[in-house]
C-alpha cells in the first residue's frame, strides 16, 4: 500500500524548524567553548550547572524535533515560547559563565533578529524587552571569570562594560525595527504578487469561459428556434385552456427568455464591456431580479424583505451583476425551492444582500474553495456559475460569503460597495 506524501509545511512550521537547527548548531558549539575553557584556559566554572544547561536545551531540541513530527500547525504563540526558552537557557549558560564580560554576550541579537523578521510586532518587541532584561540583570550579578576581566570593586560597571550594554540596547531596538519593516514589507509584496497572479488565472479562466460562451450562444439558436416553431404548431392544436396549453405557453415562454438572453449575450458584448455601471435604486434593481428570476424558476416560493432604514441604497450595476445573482438565487432554489428568503439591508458603505434557503448546506470541506475554481456543491455541476459569479462581484468590489445556517440550509450573502445617489 503505498504511504500518503507527508503535507507541506506551513511558514511557521519552517520557522520552527530553521530555529531548531540553529539551536543546536549554537549550543553544540557552546559546549566545545566550555570544553575548551575548562580543559585548555583553566576556567573557573561550575561545571555541573553549565552542563545541566546544555543538557536541557538539548532536551527541548529533541522534544521540539518531535513535536514537529506532529500534524499541529505551528502558532506565533507557540514559536514567541521557543524564543523565550532560548533568552532563558542563554541567560542561565552566560550567568555561569561570567555574565556581561562573557565575549558571546551579544548571542543575545539572533533571537531578537529572528523574532523580528518573522513574528509579528508585539511578539518581536516582547523578545527584544526579554533580551535587554537578561543582558541587564547579567551586569550586575553572575558568577565571575578571571580570564574573562576583572571589575574595580569600588565600582561594579567599567566603562567597557556600560559601553557593550548600551550598544547591545540600541542594536536590539534597531534590529527589532528595521527588519521586522523589511520583512514585512517583504511579506506584503508576496501577497500582492499571489493575489496579482490569483487575478491573471481567474481572469484567463474568465476569458476562456466567454469563448466557449460566444460559441455555444451561436450553437444553440438554431435548435431554440426549431423548439419555438414546434411549440406555437403544439399550440395551436391543444385545446384552449387546457393544462396541455397552460403547460406549452410555459414553455414557449421559457424558450423565448433564452432567446433574448442569447441575442443580448451576442449583439451587446462590445456594447456591455465599454459602457460604465448604470446607479440604480437597489431596492428597485434587486426586485427586478427577482422578477425575472422568478419567470425562470415558476416552481420556486419567496420572500422579500427590505430593511426599514433611513436613505436609499444606491448601487453601481449592469447585466452582468444581474446574471451573477441570478446565478445564486438558482443555487439556492436547486437546493430546496421552498421558503427562499431574500432580504436587503445596507450600512453607510456596503450593501448586503442575504439569500437563504432550506437545502443541505454546503460542506465543509469545499467552503473555503467555492468560487476560487470550478468546485461544485451540487452532483452534476461544473462550478462555473459560482466561479464567474464570484468573479462579477470582486469586479464591482464586492464579495461573497456563503454560511451553513444554524437552523438548517445555506445563508449566502453578498456584499457590494454602496455608491452615492445619481444627481
Amino acid at each position: 500500500m503505498p504511504t500518503a506524501l507527508p503535507l507541506p509545511l506551513s511558514t511557521p512550521n519552517r520557522n520552527l524548524v530553521r530555529l531548531t537547527i540553529v539551536r543546536g548548531i549554537t549550543w553544540t558549539g557552546f559546549l566545545l567553548a566550555i570544553v575548551v575553557g575548562v580543559e585548555l584556559l583553566a576556567f573557573d566554572l561550575p561545571v555541573t550547572a553549565v552542563v545541566s544547561v546544555v543538557i536541557s536545551m538539548g532536551v527541548l531540541n529533541i522534544a521540539t524535533w518531535w513535536r514537529l513530527g506532529r500534524p499541529r500547525a505551528v502558532t506565533h504563540l507557540e514559536y514567541l515560547l521557543h524564543l523565550l526558552a532560548d533568552i532563558t537557557g542563554l541567560t542561565l549558560l552566560f550567568y555561569f559563565s561570567g555574565g556581561s564580560t562573557n565575549p558571546f554576550i551579544t548571542y543575545y541579537l539572533v533571537p531578537v533578529t529572528i523574532a523580528a523578521a518573522t513574528l509579528p510586532w508585539r511578539h518581536a518587541w516582547i523578545i527584544a524587552a526579554c533580551s535587554m532584561a537578561g543582558y541587564t540583570f547579567l551586569m550586575f550579578s553572575y558568577h565571575p571569570i578571571p580570564q574573562l576581566g576583572h571589575i574595580n570593586s569600588d565600582s561594579p560597571l567599567s566603562l567597557h562594560i556600560l559601553g557593550m550594554w548600551l550598544n547591545f540596547g540600541l542594536s536590539a531596538g534597531l534590529v527589532t525595527f528595521f527588519i521586522y519593516k523589511m520583512a514585512h514589507a517583504l511579506r506584503s509584496r508576496d501577497q500582492a504578487l499571489s493575489r496579482t497572479r490569483e487575478a491573471a488565472l481567474r481572469n484567463e479562466q474568465v476569458l476562456a469561459v466567454a469563448t466557449q460562451a460566444a460559441g455555444t450562444a451561436h450553437e444553440l439558436g438554431t435548435p431554440l428556434s426549431t423548439m419555438a416553431v414546434l411549440l406555437k404548431e403544439m399550440q395551436a392544436d391543444a385545446p384552449a385552456d387546457s393544462t396541455l396549453d397552460q403547460d406549452i405557453n410555459l414553455l414557449r415562454q421559457q424558450v423565448d427568455v433564452c432567446k433574448s438572453r442569447l441575442q443580448n449575450l451576442v449583439s451587446n458584448a462590445d456594447r456591455r464591456r465599454m459602457a460604465e455601471p448604470e446607479v440604480l435604486d437597489a431596492e428597485v434593481w434587486l426586485a427586478g431580479v427577482v422578477q425575472r428570476w422568478l419567470v425562470l424558476r415558476p416552481d420556486v416560493s419567496h420572500q422579500f424583505d427590505v430593511a426599514e432604514k433611513r436613505g436609499r441604497p444606491w448601487l453601481a450595476v449592469d447585466a452582468t451583476l444581474d446574471q451573477a445573482l441570478t446565478n445564486l438565487l438558482n443555487n439556492a432554489a436547486d437546493a430546496n425551492p421552498e421558503h427562499i428568503a431574500i432580504r436587503l439591508d445596507w450600512q453607510s458603505e456596503s450593501v448586503v444582500i442575504d439569500i437563504r434557503d432550506h437545502g443541505p448546506g454546503v460542506a465543509m470541506s469545499i467552503a473555503d474553495q467555492l468560487g476560487e475554481t470550478f468546485i461544485s456543491t451540487k452532483s452534476k455541476g461544473m462550478g462555473i456559475g459560482l466561479f464567474l459569479t464570484h468573479a462579477t462581484i470582486n469586479r464591482f468590489g464586492g464579495g461573497v460569503s456563503l454560511y451553513n445556517h444554524p437552523e438548517g440550509g445555506t445563508l449566502t450573502e453578498v456584499t457590494l460597495p454602496r455608491c452615492a445617489a445619481p444627481t
